[in-house]
């Protein structure tokens, strides 16, 4: 697609790129050319994944950054924009999740949700966008999920803060698109990751996981063509059309029986 020749010498920061979704993206806009700034928690994958893309000949930096501290979006952008790297392509990837009953749940995790889902969303948007409005160029992607179309009891907390993903990356489409800059909300489903091992939520968890490599070659070019958002499986996009005509209360009804933790 000639669109995805946009993407060529042009830098990309990956935020949440140790693993998963996260690092098949990276994966993924190396293939098309991009320059990578590599962010997460966890420094030895990110020099793992560095030196597997430098090995092809792509050009990678790494920002070592836990983004459940309030104080990493402007690290990262002190280390990269504010180093004199011009970020083209923001992909905020980095999340979390956690489930269980939300009144027994640990809340520091139910907060780490809220601030790393939202706020620094929010927060590196709000660095990184507006030399992409000055420079009339630019790429961002919101990952947000299918949770994201309907409450979901036992990851409430997860669920809601991908609704507010969504919602605030179609928002910012709009506002964006006149000066070039193009905004896309990624909404996987079921995707192999380390996302069920670490949120304790096998029980969401499918026999038919789409591929991590699948989702983000469809996220790219989606995102190189402008659309506002992905659903890149066929029964997540069954889902979210689905729940437009349903109640929410019978949806969330049925899910909380399903999901009800154990006793």
């Amino acid at each position: 697609m000639p669109a995805l020749e946009d993407f060529r010498c042009k830098w990309a920061l990956v935020t949440g790129a140790s693993s998963g979704i996260g690092a098949a993206l990276a994966r993924e806009l190396a293939s098309r050319g991009a320059r990578l700034i590599l962010t997460a928690r966890r420094r030895e994958r990110l020099e793992a994944l560095a030196g597997e893309l430098g090995a092809k000949g792509t050009e990678t930096r790494i920002v070592a950054a836990d983004l459940n501290d309030p104080a990493a979006p402007q690290q990262i952008y002190g280390a990269t924009e504010g180093a004199g790297l011009t970020v083209d392509i923001l992909i905020n990837n980095a999340g979390l999740g956690q489930y269980g009953a939300f009144c027994t749940n640990d809340a520091g995790q139910e907060l780490s949700q809220v601030r790393v889902n939202c706020e620094a969303v929010v927060g590196l948007s709000r660095l990184f966008l507006p030399r992409m409005v000055e420079r009339r160029r630019g790429w961002v992607l919101v990952v947000s999920s299918t949770a994201s179309f309907q409450p979901v009891p036992y990851l409430s907390t997860y669920a809601a803060t991908k609704a507010f993903d969504r919602f605030f990356a179609l928002g910012l489409a709009a506002e964006v698109a006149r000066f070039g800059v193009k905004v896309t909300a990624l909404c996987p489903g079921t995707t192999e990751s380390e996302f069920f091992e670490v949120a304790h939520a096998g029980v969401f968890r499918s026999r038919n996981l789409q591929a991590a490599s699948e989702v983000a070659r469809l996220a790219i070019a989606a995102l190189a063509r402008g659309q506002r958002t992905i659903v890149p499986k066929r029964s997540g996009r069954l889902t979210a059309f689905l729940v437009r005509f349903l109640p929410v209360s019978l949806i969330t009804h049925f899910v909380e029986k399903g999901a009800r933790p154990k006793q």
